[in-house]
């Protein structure tokens, strides 16, 4: 009775194991292979270019504090800080009471060198009307003399020769008298001049446009001429050109020798969230000591005033460039016993470890020289979970 049954229990349980596990092998069987995602980008044609970012401050193209050329009291000033100026006006006047008595003195002595030019001038005519009568006298004694022998006495001749060369000398000495009061006149006259330009001094002028960027003294001062010792000496105003400004930068000496005069730079300017064109204008060709750098100016128009001087910016140095280069990210690139490589994909997105060679290198970007094609498709992330041989699947990026 029992065989029947343990027959059945049997029976019913390989069909239980035949009916609940024989699905998964069939499953197992049809599944599909994981294929991993990795990120890829194309290998393309650009531009490349080698830039170094240097910071610099702005500086006025022109800059003077403006000093009195003669010492005197501040009689007006009509400028003050934000004022523009342009090149020679009248800012300010001095008031100097002894330039008057300077000039007057200066004219009076012309005045008196031209009357004594005048008298000597007077003597000259005199003497020579003296000369001639003696001369005169002379030449009938001696016509007397030679007609009617032992008429005249020679004394006498001797006498009419001996007034006559005096009279010569006379006026020798008339001549002499005119030429030193004419010297006189023009020694007069230059210093009615100099009287005259120091007291033009009195008006101090602009030399060049620009704006007033600081204010020294108010009227009433007592202003001491600039040739004064700098603890005397105050200036006026100070005048800052700021229609260009120089941007000073400390180029490095890696970098010294892609400095060349009327090179373009891109400047940005932080503050004022915008970029400027410059160009360098001029190098001190020589190595500062103590830094390793070379200062270097680029002059930057600013006709609408909108960078001011003390500004910090930044210049954007292009140090090499290649044109249509071939590249690809800098990220697709790794070492292999100090060569460059890259995961390449073929046509079936097998992974191919290549080596390549490299040319300019950018923060970005890597130039390829060879090793691959324009188009072919490298592998920029989740290299570590693939390994060369193994079908992947890209996820193309935009460079």
């Amino acid at each position: 009775m029992r065989r029947p049954v343990l027959g059945a229990c049997v029976v019913g349980f390989a069909l239980f194991a035949l009916i609940g596990c024989s699905p998964a092998p069939v499953a197992e069987a049809n599944r599909e292979p994981d294929v991993p995602t990795v990120a890829a980008v194309k290998a393309i044609r650009e531009d490349l270019g080698r830039e170094v970012s240097l910071n610099g401050e702005f500086r006025p193209y022109q800059e003077v504090e403006l000093h009195a050329k003669v010492a005197g009291y501040l009689k007006s000033i009509t400028v003050d800080v934000g004022d523009r100026v342009h090149a020679g006006q009248v800012i300010a006047t001095l008031e100097i009471p002894e330039m008057v008595d300077e000039a007057a003195q200066a004219l009076a002595a012309k005045r008196r060198a031209e009357a004594e030019v005048v008298r000597a001038r007077t003597d000259l005519a005199r003497a020579e009307t003296a000369h001639q009568n003696s001369h005169q006298i002379l030449a009938r004694l001696e016509q007397v003399a030679k007609s009617r022998p032992n008429l005249i006495a020679m004394q006498e001749i001797d006498d009419a020769r001996t007034r006559d060369q005096l009279a010569e000398g006379q006026i020798d000495t008339a001549k002499a008298a005119i030429a030193a009061a004419e010297q006189q006149v023009h020694a007069s006259a230059a210093s009615e001049e100099r009287v005259k330009t120091m007291n033009s001094y009195a008006r101090i002028t602009v030399p060049f446009a620009g704006v007033v960027t600081k204010r020294y003294a108010d009227p009433g001062a007592m202003i001491q001429q600039g040739t004064a010792s700098s603890s005397q000496a105050i200036p006026l105003v100070r005048i800052s050109d700021i229609s260009r400004l120089r941007m000073v930068l400390n180029v490095p000496e890696s970098a010294v020798s892609s400095i060349r005069v009327g090179s373009s730079m891109t400047i940005r300017v932080d503050a004022l969230n915008k970029s400027y064109q410059g160009k360098v204008a001029r190098f001190a060709d020589r190595l500062q000591d103590a830094t390793r750098t070379m200062e270097t100016q680029i002059d930057v128009d600013n006709p609408r005033s909108e960078l001011k001087p003390g500004m910090y910016a930044t210049a954007v140095l292009s140090l090499d460039r290649h044109a249509a280069a071939l590249s690809i990210p800098v990220q697709a690139v790794f070492l292999v016993k100090n060569a460059p490589h890259v995961y390449k994909l073929d046509a079936q997105n097998r992974i191919v470890d290549t080596e390549i060679r490299v040319g300019m290198e950018t923060p970005e970007r890597v130039e390829v020289v060879s090793g691959i094609g324009e188009g072919e498709t490298v592998v920029t992330g989740g290299r570590s979970q693939v390994r060369p041989g193994q079908v992947v699947k890209p996820k193309m990026g935009g460079r």
